[in-house]
């Protein structure tokens, strides 16, 4: 019975213990991290402002009919070249040439009074050099001539306006060229000025591209730019002709053109890279970390600095200018010298001690990995 006894008390004292235990909260330490460090230095800047270009005619018209009427033929497609003189399209002219009979009937009526009025003077002239005749009554003759010679040339210039309106009705290119854009149709009904094709012309050609508002104070006509052709990545040279006076209204962004050699220049609609020289940055000593040193603060950027007396890492608020490449570069905030964790910034916190990652050498991994098993 004593050894009972003895034994529920043991039971109890270990419970006792277990319960003790349990009421103490277990204080663990920090653990301390392995990080990767880079040192800041100077740096200079490799990459320059670039732009998405396209390729255009310097002249590109959108060529209309003079005149209204239902478009019945159209002798070009779209990409097809065409040469000065050659007919793209043509409206239905029958009216146009019933208007140009109706001028000629006119016109050879007036001939006719013109003739009338001439033989009367005559005449009239014969008898007033015998006296027949008053001198008022001559006047009046001299006068219907000269009426009838008015309405004559009046005619014939009713006549001619009516036989160019017959000839508007086919639409001529105006110089050699390629078909950009359709706009009208076969059967379709045009006013006067609608716009029917759209035409590049052959010469020289320019490069079109947007640039920001922050920017476009800096690219000035006549300065030098790189033109990299994005297809068969052949590099040009150019020079701003134009800077657009307003921005876009809806991208807000200001059109610049390009002029290049004929002979160098890509086809139309090619995609090119622009690098204006006025916006060039290249050589330019700046502090550039990679991308994954950087750790999001708030809405600031930040980088995690080591203190090498005490191994620990403290937070340090920098100010990002731009991006070169794939790494950022930094325009306040750091110095020279310091030196700031480059990985793993999302696991550290202010005051963390942490160790120098070093990592195993590959000839120890090689080894390792061909050391056969017994």
């Amino acid at each position: 019975m004593f050894f009972h006894f003895f034994r529920c008390a043991a039971a109890c004292g270990a419970a006792l213990a277990l319960l003790a235990g349990c009421s103490k909260s277990v204080q663990t330490d920090e653990p301390v991290r392995a990080v990767k460090l880079v040192t800041v230095g100077m740096d200079r800047i490799t990459a320059g402002a670039e732009f998405a270009g396209e390729v255009r005619a310097r002249v590109e018209s959108r060529l209309a009919f003079r005149v209204g009427g239902k478009v019945i033929a159209r002798q070009v497609e779209l990409g097809q070249r065409v040469k000065a003189g050659q007919v793209l399209a043509q409206l239905d002219p029958q009216d146009y040439q019933l208007a140009v009979d109706a001028a000629r009937a006119a016109l050879i009526a007036a001939q006719s009074n013109r003739d009338l009025a001439a033989a009367d003077f005559k005449r009239f002239k014969e008898l007033r050099e015998q006296n027949f005749i008053s001198g008022a009554d001559l006047e009046r003759r001299d006068a219907g001539l000269k009426a009838a010679q008015a309405q004559l040339e009046q005619a014939q210039a009713q006549l001619a306006a009516q036989g160019n309106q017959a000839a508007y009705a086919r639409l001529v290119a105006d110089a050699p060229g390629v078909v950009t854009a359709v706009e009208a149709e076969v059967g379709q009904v045009v006013a006067a000025g609608t716009p029917v094709l759209r035409v590049a012309q052959d010469g020289l050609r320019d490069v079109v591209f947007a640039v920001p508002e922050d920017r476009v104070a800096a690219i000035r006509p006549g300065s030098a730019v790189e033109v990299r052709v994005w297809s068969t990545k052949a590099t040009l040279r150019g020079s701003v002709r134009e800077v657009a006076a307003s921005a876009d209204p809806v991208t807000r962004t200001f059109g610049v053109k390009l002029a290049l050699a004929a002979k160098d220049a890509p086809a139309l609609g090619t995609t090119v890279s622009v690098l204006p020289q006025a916006l060039d940055r290249g050589g330019a000593p700046v502090i550039k970390l990679p991308t994954s040193a950087f750790y999001q603060q708030g809405k600031s950027a930040a980088v995690w600095v080591l203190d090498s007396a005490s191994m620990t890492v403290r937070l340090q608020i920098v100010e990002i200018a731009t991006a070169d490449g794939n790494e950022v570069v930094v325009a306040a905030g750091l110095q020279p010298g310091m030196r700031v964790v480059s990985a793993g910034v999302h696991v550290l916190s202010p005051g963390q001690k942490v160790t120098v990652y070093r990592e195993t050498p590959l000839a120890v991994r090689a080894s390792s990995a061909r050391t056969p098993a017994n």
